[in-house]
């Protein structure tokens, strides 16, 4: 690779820096810059091409114009080990003639390699205060939720318990009313005597 070759793109920033947040897709723009007064063509591949989308993933940069990159990560279940990513990106880059179709170039490409990295988002102040009472409305939301159905739940079993009851003692009732009439017709009948 010639020192001419090496300087086809000029590439920024150097390292992908994702500000990680769990379940959900984080994006940076890789600016690619033609030094050169030809075209140059470009292809982005990386090593774990199922966590990323890379928009473009090929083109041609016109001379000394740029092109715009998006990496997206997409949304993470969990983070990586101690933050650390190890993915890697890989940016090839040649002079091509105008006819040139970008998936077409293959070969004595020029490359260059950037890295990865997670980093844990913190939120800016303001962010904190208006996210909080979201988040807390949102907790005490649900929290009523689920006492609202667990209350449901406690009526239904109160009301059949209830209906059980009824039914075991319907008989008994009866009966007690039946032994009460009579008690008190039998004593009203002996003090009248």
């Amino acid at each position: 690779m010639s020192a001419e070759a090496g300087e086809l793109l000029g590439i920024n920033p150097i390292e992908l820096r994702f500000p990680f947040e769990l379940n959900k897709q984080i994006s940076c723009t890789l600016q690619l810059t033609n030094k050169t007064d030809k075209q140059v063509v470009f292809k982005v591949k990386t090593t774990s091409p199922k966590k990323y989308c890379v928009r473009p993933n090929n083109g041609i940069v016109a001379p000394r114009s740029t092109a715009d990159v998006v990496v997206t990560m997409q949304a993470q279940r969990e983070a990586p080990p101690d933050m650390q990513c190890k993915d890697k990106f890989l940016v090839q880059s040649a002079i091509v003639a105008k006819e040139i179709v970008p998936k077409e170039v293959t070969g004595d490409m020029v490359t260059h390699i950037l890295v990865c990295f997670a980093e844990r988002k913190e939120p800016k102040e303001q962010e904190k205060i208006i996210s909080e009472p979201f988040a807390l409305i949102a907790k005490l939301m649900e929290e009523k939720n689920s006492a609202v159905e667990l209350n449901n739940k406690l009526r239904q079993e109160l009301d059949l318990l209830r209906r059980d009851i009824s039914r075991q003692h319907g008989g008994f009732s009866l009966v007690l009313v039946l032994v009460v009439a009579i008690m008190g017709i039998l004593l009203g009948f002996l003090m009248k005597r």
